[in-house]
């Protein structure tokens, strides 16, 4: 069985100067920081997020990545294997499509990312939330 892409989590975005980036976007939405880290700034967007990461590589992406959510990530995990794709290293669940783009693999139990029930239903899923998902979710009031 193959997993189900349920939607984009985040995009991560290489930028020069988070501080100007953050300026730019400020000046065109009304923005709010989900959180920030060294070398990262996360701008919310509902449940979903754009990070900005400061950096410019050069050569194949480092950090600019799409963040995909699945319904079973295990069920991706097992598929990747048949067909011998690499995970990369790292924290994460990323691996690079044939054409070389870095996609960031979460599960959508495990994240903030939320369909209604009717999305859910009319994509044939029946996906919950885990308590960490919904504590995040609770604290920024999108969820009871």
């Amino acid at each position: 069985m193959t997993a189900r892409l349920v939607g984009i989590n985040h995009v991560a975005l290489e930028v020069e100067d988070i501080e100007r980036s953050l300026a730019f976007y400020g000046r065109l939405f009304e923005i709010r920081l989900r959180g920030r880290m060294h070398g990262a700034a996360f701008v919310d967007i509902g449940d979903q997020f754009v990070a900005l990461m400061q950096g410019r590589s050069q050569s194949a992406d480092v950090t600019r990545h799409l963040g995909l959510v699945v319904d079973d990530k295990e069920a991706v995990r097992r598929a990747l294997e048949e067909a011998a794709v690499e995970i990369l290293p790292g924290r994460f669940f990323d691996i690079r499509d044939p054409s070389g783009n870095r996609l960031q693999i979460v599960q959508y139990d495990e994240i903030q990312f939320t369909k209604t029930d009717r999305i859910l239903t009319g994509m044939g899923l029946e996906l919950g939330k885990s308590e960490q998902a919904l504590e995040e979710l609770r604290a920024q009031d999108l969820a009871d």
